[in-house]
């Protein structure tokens, strides 16, 4: 299976869909959003809707300065804030953040961000980031509902646990990676939507969080059972969404049901090796499976290495087999 086999050509969907948090009337100003405009900032030309979700949407747009100077490519993905976001007084610095912690990624299976403006007619605020071509993993898993064979699933595993790798080095937590949230097309796998993710400690002080008690969109299904108990996101946590992402890549279903910490002492049956899933890949990935957060693992490296470690040997495997034909 190649990438070409499974990208569809604008199939695009930035966020899972969720319900938008309900503010208190006290945390309201009085002014009310302006519409948005068919042109942002004089440049940015909206021509489509791509996805929406709890905090915003996400349109297919057209960098009218690029296609004036003859960019035969000149499409951007335009990211604003949903209409009940923006009656908050901090939805700017909200949206800004997002944009600080994520455009100072720069890696293969990140998705990249350009910049960040504020509609001088609108006064919406806006984020211009690339236009992913292709499929989310989510739809990727309804073409194969008993889970993809462990070498289709591997490269995906990989690409995933590198990207986690590298945010996390940066200082930066993405805090709800699932398969929506996983796109992949031409350019690969990008991870993408930071917009319930944050800075770990001592990196980048000063942006303003996303607060719980207004907003919580985590996805039960994947995000770590502490979360939905206060406890703070962590490298941790993600490796627990990304290891149940691994899991369903490879079984066709997530490794638990949707469960918070109050359902986890209920839980008595484990997830099963899926059944191609090297022993020593499972091995490691059930530590990141853990439920109970002090027995999980606290960092990506000992599963990506595992699954590293399974690429070269059937890299090696490869070249065994074909110098043996000659």
């Amino acid at each position: 299976m190649s990438i070409q086999d499974v990208a569809g050509s604008e199939a695009l969907t930035y966020f899972a869909f969720t319900a938008p948090g309900n503010p208190r009337q006290a945390d309201r100003p009085a002014r009310s959003a302006q519409p948005l405009p068919d042109v942002l900032s004089g440049r940015y030309r909206i021509e489509r809707l791509l996805g929406v979700g709890g905090m915003g949407a996400v349109y297919r747009g057209c960098d009218l300065l690029r296609k004036q100077l003859g960019d035969p490519h000149p499409y951007v993905a335009l990211k604003t804030l949903s209409e009940s976001f923006l009656d908050y007084a901090d939805a700017h610095a909200l949206l800004h953040s997002e944009f600080a912690l994520t455009s100072r990624l720069h890696h293969s299976h990140v998705i990249r961000l350009f910049g960040f403006e504020i509609d001088p007619v609108s006064e919406r605020p806006f984020i211009i980031m690339e236009l992913l071509t292709g499929c989310t993993l989510d739809d990727l898993l309804l073409r194969y509902p008993q889970g993809l064979p462990w070498l289709k699933a591997r490269d995906l595993s990989l690409a995933l646990l590198l990207a986690l790798r590298y945010i996390h080095s940066q200082g930066v937590i993405h805090g709800d990676i699932k398969p929506s949230n996983l796109m992949l097309g031409n350019q690969g796998i990008r991870l993408f939507d930071f917009g319930l993710g944050h800075a770990k400690e001592n990196s980048l002080a000063g942006l303003p969080q996303l607060s719980r008690e207004r907003f919580a969109a985590w996805t039960p299904r994947y995000a770590a059972p502490e979360v939905f108990n206060g406890s703070p996101l962590s490298t941790a946590t993600d490796l627990y969404s990304a290891a149940c992402v691994i899991y369903e890549l490879c079984h066709g279903q997530p490794p638990y049901p949707q469960v918070d910490t109050k359902q986890v002492e209920a839980i008595s049956a484990q997830p099963t090796r899926p059944s191609d899933m090297p022993q020593r890949v499972w091995k490691v990935l059930k530590q990141g499976l853990a439920l109970d957060p002090g027995k999980r693992l606290q960092t990506v490296d000992a599963l990506l290495s595992a699954v590293e470690a399974q690429s070269r040997l059937a890299a090696l495997t490869s070249w065994l087999n074909r110098s043996g034909r000659n």
